[in-house]
């Protein structure tokens, strides 16, 4: 079926590329992110991005590009979501977290990094506001009061200032404007979940200083039960109801333009974050040996006997100064940036109390673990030089320098016991370790423009990037039992600090050839660089540091923009495929511990279809899809697979062999994990006219995702396959469209889905309950 299904859509895709050929529609004004449905005249407008740094249409920037509205993401947000809300509702994109809301892990096109390590390096590269967010733990920040989410596919490294081997998703917020202007959005629903994300602002001075000041409030009750009872870490326990689940969000923001001049501009930013919630709740044993069915386990109950109800708390601060000076022919652009964040996260991480799954008569479990940022600094700062537009031969060039540093430390309890348990078992040791983390880096970057004539042009950019890391062990392994630390030795034969760095060059090349205003064909060839990693946890185990080398990427693809039927519908797709050399790979030690390492290369190849449809007035329907087939090839490489007390707990699919008392399987030919086969995600909006000028409206969306692995080796449990979510919304407008009250209701089904796994205690990770409430809207200009 998913053979067929990626023919199809692969038909559709080469259906979609020569679809503009037959169009003949008059260009459409330019319609802004955020505005209502235009149902009076059907037409879908135009949608303006900035993804290769200056405002375009869409339908002409050679690349692959999908965009998410303000509105849109406030209400996917509606029923306390984060950011992982615009997992499939990209196609392409897929994310997802087993470590909390604290670490988001992104993938587009199935590439990125299921490692759970604070300092995991990421393909996929987030900026807000032009600031490029490295850290985990900074990708995390939530966004809001924001104008547009632009997601870029592909390599991306010749204009934005990280390097990126994926793509970037990009989040503009709404800027300081020279009128006063307000919004607001707010909702409540069940489980006592609330949402308040709002922004106002206008001129101080008039034409010179003006300001923006927003705002965000989440909040959800403790909502899963802890039915655990007996010894704990923390003392005896008795079941308690409400135990976790919960989280509270609380961010502001304060934006200060000042034009000088006409020529002049400077926006000055501050932000502050703070976070309390619950870390991901594992479900030991919620998986059975020969099955992926989760629908024996109750989400909102488990027994932990470790990790204090796996609290996470986080504090984030950051500012930036994004300055720019027109001189007329050129505009000199500098972004000045520093984010620091410091916070931790406990966890009962095998996900059940030790004393339920004994082995040998003795409870059986690695109790919890906790890792805490003590610090983190990250500064960048990026300077450009750019062209003016509306040129024929248009061109930007830059420079980026990246440094953050960080000290980390990880804990890990190998039992739960705070003494002589009725079997004589006594408590094992608590081990801590402290690191700290380097990574600097600098690049130069340019691109250049050039209309061969006016409807075909062609586009070259280049990049240069040195990256270094460096991770010290500046506390080694100590043993926290009793009232004395007792230092033990690190691994003897094992570098106490490692130091790996990356140079290389990456480019991208692409030919735009416009059928008219609206449509357009084009191709593109890319090559994408990420620098080296280091994965430092496991010292906590008394194991060496693990690494993994530089990997780069050569990207081709193809793909068509079009409007149709009198601009009523829009259908945008790209077939691609890319060859990742010496592809990072993340797999599990023994102790369940990432271990980092290369292989020879990932292949894949796909399609991605955004459409959009105003059938007839007020009706507007849209339908994203894509399709993946990834394949990773080395035949030399092995995975450790899910391994307790040395018996192996699933069903290995693929070839394996013994090391030791280790059992390692093939990964040659397996899919790269987190990477959906396919997924389809669609939305409906309805709109009845009132005699008042008023509209009721119901609006639904819904999404659908394929096959999807979550280790590197298959097996009949490790898996998900046909997962899906679905949201509805009915309400009112005022009829000038300032004002919306409606109801709503996310994960409608309350589906419970499986969205990762912890391999050796057979643990499920699920997605959110279902969340049905109530909200309002309002804005003013």
């Amino acid at each position: 079926m998913t053979s067929r299904l990626l023919k199809t859509m692969l038909l559709l895709g080469a259906a979609g590329l020569a679809a503009p050929a037959l169009a003949q529609t008059a260009p459409a004004p330019a319609t802004p992110a955020d505005a209502a449905p235009q149902a009076d005249t059907g037409d879908l407008g135009d949608i303006v991005v900035t993804a290769e740094r200056r405002s375009e249409n869409l339908q002409r920037v050679p690349l692959s590009v999908a965009v998410v509205g303000g509105p849109e993401l406030r209400s996917l947000q509606s029923g306390g979501e984060d950011i992982l809300a615009l997992s499939g509702r990209v196609p392409g994109l897929y994310a997802e977290t087993t470590t909390g809301r604290i670490f988001p892990r992104f993938y587009i096109r199935g590439l990125g990094n299921i490692d759970f390590y604070l300092g995991a390096s990421q393909p996929v590269s987030i900026i807000q506001d032009d600031v490029v967010l490295e850290h985990v733990v900074l990708k995390s920040n939530p966004v809001f009061d924001v104008q547009q989410v632009e997601v870029l596919r592909g390599p991306q490294g010749s204009l934005f200032g990280r390097n990126t081997t994926a793509g970037i998703i990009k989040f503009d917020t709404i800027k300081p404007s020279q009128t006063w202007q307000g919004r607001v959005s707010a909702s409540a629903g069940s489980l006592g979940t609330f949402t308040y994300d709002a922004g106002v602002g206008g001129p101080i001075v008039q034409d010179k200083v003006a300001v923006r000041l927003s705002g965000l409030m989440q909040h959800r009750n403790d909502w899963v039960d802890n039915t655990f009872a007996g010894y704990s870490a923390d003392g005896t326990r008795t079941p308690q109801k409400d135990a976790m689940g919960g989280f509270t969000e609380k961010d502001v923001r304060l934006q200060v333009l000042l034009t000088p001049t006409d020529a002049f501009s400077v926006n000055v930013s501050g932000h502050a974050r703070g976070y309390h919630g619950t870390s991901t709740i594992f479900h030991r044993a919620a998986l059975k040996k020969g099955s992926n069915s989760v629908s024996a386990e109750p989400r909102d109950r488990i027994a932990l006997d470790e990790g204090n109800d796996n609290p996470q708390d986080y504090d984030t601060y950051g500012a930036s100064v994004n300055s720019a000076y027109d001189f007329g022919p050129v505009t000199l652009t500098s972004i000045s940036a520093y984010e620091t964040t410091s916070g931790y996260s406990r966890g009962d991480t095998d996900g059940g109390a030790a004393v339920n799954y004994p082995f040998n008569g003795r409870p059986n479990g690695y109790g919890q673990s906790q890792g805490n940022i003590r610090g983190l600094d990250q500064y960048t700062q990026e300077v450009r030089l750019a062209s003016a537009a509306g040129q024929r031969f248009t061109w930007q060039i830059g420079g980026f320098y990246f440094n953050q540093k960080d000290t980390t430390e990880f804990y890990q309890r190998t039992y739960f016991l705070t003494g002589p348990d009725a079997l004589g078992n006594t408590r094992n040791p608590n081990n801590w370790v402290r690191l700290r983390d380097v990574n600097t880096s600098w690049a130069a970057f340019g691109q250049a423009s050039f209309k061969v004539t006016p409807d075909f042009t062609i586009t070259g950019g280049a990049r240069y990037t040195e990256d270094l890391k460096k991770t010290a062990l500046v506390k080694p392994v100590y043993d926290v039992t009793g009232t004395v630390d007792q230092f033990r030795r690190f691994n003897p034969t094992a570098p106490t600090s490692v130091r790996l760095e990356g140079k290389e060059p990456s480019w991208d090349v692409s030919a735009l050839y416009a059928i008219d205003g609206q449509n357009s064909v084009y191709a593109r060839v890319a090559r994408g660089f990420r620098g080296p990693t280091i994965q430092g946890r496991s010292a906590v185990f008394n194991s060496p540091f693990s690494t993994a080398n530089s990997e780069t990427i050569t990207s081709w693809e193809v793909g068509s923009k079009g409007l149709f039927l009198d601009g009523r519908l829009r259908i945008n797709s790209s077939l691609f495929t890319y060859v990742v050399n010496d592809i990072q790979l993340n797999g599990n030690d023994v102790n369940g511990n990432g271990v980092l390492f290369n292989a020879d290369k990932a292949r894949a190849y796909g399609i991605e279809i955004d459409s959009e449809f105003r059938p007839i007035p007020n009706l507007t329907l849209t339908l994203g899809a894509s399709a993946l087939a990834s394949k990773i090839r080395d035949k030399r490489v092995y995975a450790q697979v899910c391994i307790l007390n040395g018996v192996v707990v699933c069903t290995v699919q693929n070839p394996t062999i013994k090391v030791g008392a280790n059992t390692f399987a093939a990964v040659d030919g397996n899919p790269l994990p987190n990477a959906p086969r396919w997924n389809l995600d669609a939305t409906a909006r309805y709109d009845v006219p009132l005699s008042n000028g008023g509209k009721l409206f119901a609006a639904t969306d819904w999404n659908v995702q394929g096959y999807t692995n979550f280790v590197l080796y298959k097996t009949a449990e490790f898996y998900a396959k046909g997962n899906f979510e679905g949201g509805l919304k009915i309400g009112y407008t005022t009829p000038d469209d300032n004002y919306e009250v409606a109801a709503f209701a996310r994960n409608i089904t309350n589906e419970k889905n499986l969205k990762g796994v912890i391999e050796n205690y057979m643990a499920a990770v699920f997605n959110e309950p279902r969340i049905i409430g109530v909200s309002v809207s309002g804005r003013f200009r």
